[in-house]
């Protein structure tokens, strides 16, 4: 099928907070944590910048360029800002303010795949597809747990981002859907 997502592929995500209102995952301004590249929040548009919104995807367990991507594999995400704008990683604790609410791990990119062992490593979850082959496709909503020290949570908006351009902080969570579809991302495609 012609919206099946194969590895290799370009991405925007959108974040289901508020009705889909949650924004793009970017890459917004530098990061200060220890081995990270660039910080990541939503803005609301995938194009804020150059690439800032767009993510390549790679398998985590030796699929080649081209094979379609199944819920339940684990996966790269590569932010294509200024040509390389890290892979997204879980680095480091969520605030206080996030832990409070089921938050784990704070998010940002690094230049390497796995900064530490399972940091850049996502298991993709669909909600569901059609058909129902087991492939995700375009237009699919998903869930992203992180795989560091064997549970690094599920990506998620939480809280007002303070970067110029940010919409909304993303940290991990314990819970899938803390409130309000924050853990949910719909894949849209990148334009080439």
């Amino acid at each position: 099928m012609a919206n099946e997502l194969k590895y290799g592929d370009r991405i925007h995500l959108q974040n289901g907070y508020n009705g889909w209102q949650g924004g793009y995952l970017d890459t917004n301004g530098h990061s200060g944590a220890s081995g990270a590249k660039y910080s990541v929040s939503t803005a609301d548009t995938p194009a804020r910048g150059k690439g800032t919104g767009t993510w390549e995807i790679h398998s985590a367990s030796g699929k080649a360029s081209g094979q379609p991507v199944v819920s339940g594999d684990l996966v790269y995400l590569r932010n294509l800002y200024g040509g390389d704008g890290g892979y997204l990683d879980s680095n480091g604790h969520a605030s206080d303010a996030q832990k409070n609410a089921g938050a784990l791990y704070d998010v940002s990119t690094s230049q390497s795949r796995d900064r530490a062992p399972g940091t850049g490593r996502w298991r993709i979850f669909a909600r569901s597809s059609s058909p129902g082959d087991r492939n995700v496709r375009t237009g699919d909503v998903v869930h992203l747990w992180n795989t560091y020290g064997g549970n690094g949570g599920f990506l998620e908006t939480n809280g007002h981002s303070t970067a110029t351009g940010g919409k909304y902080d993303l940290c991990t969570n314990a819970y899938f859907n803390r409130s309000s579809d924050v853990a949910d991302w719909k894949i849209h495609p990148a334009q080439a």
